[in-house]
């Protein structure tokens, strides 16, 4: 497996690689939800990874100096899975002095969790693209849990005509129901017990939706779930259209996305639930 640690290192791996090539991009802390996109992504003749902590997604600047940095750890699980290389480059090598180019969408950056999160998703579409741009892979295979984020590079990729295949994963879940995360580590232990109550939501609002309830009943027994737990701090709720990202109202007559977010201690966890009546 290669280490590249320079743009000039990771086009030089990628341009000696014959065949396909299927993109992973991580923050790292690596766990078994990003080992699901490896495998889905190993479809491919090559694999390659990025681990890269992307400070301009970052809000809190304590959120981005806490966040998990486990990088030997992550090189092992990459090279048993096969991965072919793997960037780690500096902040310097991705934004350089005197750059002021950014990406973002107009619409889907600046709703529901972009609300939360201000300019969160403005640098992930920005650094996606860069990466995009230095691999120059045939797909990229991203998390169904943080379903705006996958929302926000299909547009992206659509709406710059960049020739890559964008896949979503299903999301990896802990024995209890939480989605796998690497905020997760963060949680203290009374905070970790707590935290599957967002799986507990949407289960609850799943039920109500598929039992022919409205979206607005849905979003208040999602509301009522977390308010049932004293550890827990509701952000967003969310519940849309998955084809347009619009806000969905009554009685669904077809999917709806589900989104959520709640803060437990200094830690933001977000889940998602995509439901057919």
């Amino acid at each position: 497996m290669q280490i590249c640690r320079s743009i000039v290192e990771m086009r030089a791996a990628v341009g000696a690689m014959s065949g396909s090539i299927g993109l992973v991009t991580t923050m790292g802390a690596l766990h078994a939800g990003h080992m699901a996109l490896v495998k889905a992504a190993s479809t491919h003749d090559n694999v390659v990874a990025t681990i890269f902590v992307n400070p301009t997604q970052f809000g809190d600047p304590s959120d981005l100096d806490t966040y998990p940095r486990t990088e030997t750890e992550d090189l092992a699980l990459l090279e048993q899975a096969g991965v072919a290389a793997v960037f780690i480059p500096t902040v310097g090598e991705i934004y350089p002095e005197g750059e002021e180019t950014i990406v973002e969408s107009t619409n889907l950056a600046n709703v529901f969790h972009g609300l939360v999160r201000p300019g969160h998703y403005r640098g992930v579409a920005t650094v996606v693209t860069k990466l995009f741009n230095i691999i120059r892979a045939d797909a990229a295979y991203f998390g169904e849990k943080d379903y705006q984020q996958l929302a926000v590079i299909r547009t992206m990729v659509r709406d710059l005509h960049m020739p890559i295949a964008i896949h979503g994963v299903q999301t990896v879940r802990e024995h209890d129901g939480l989605a796998m995360s690497s905020r997760n580590i963060r949680l203290t232990p009374a905070d970790r017990a707590a935290a599957p109550i967002l799986i507990a939501a949407l289960t609850a609002a799943e039920v109500m939706i598929q039992g022919g309830a409205t979206v607005e009943a849905a979003h208040d027994i999602i509301a009522a779930t977390i308010a049932t737990e004293p550890l827990a701090t509701l952000g967003a709720i969310d519940i849309v259209d998955p084809a347009t990202f619009a806000p969905a109202a009554g009685t669904p007559s077809g999917p709806v996305g589900i989104m959520i977010s709640a803060e437990f201690g200094e830690v933001m966890l977000i889940d998602q639930k995509e439901v057919t009546p």
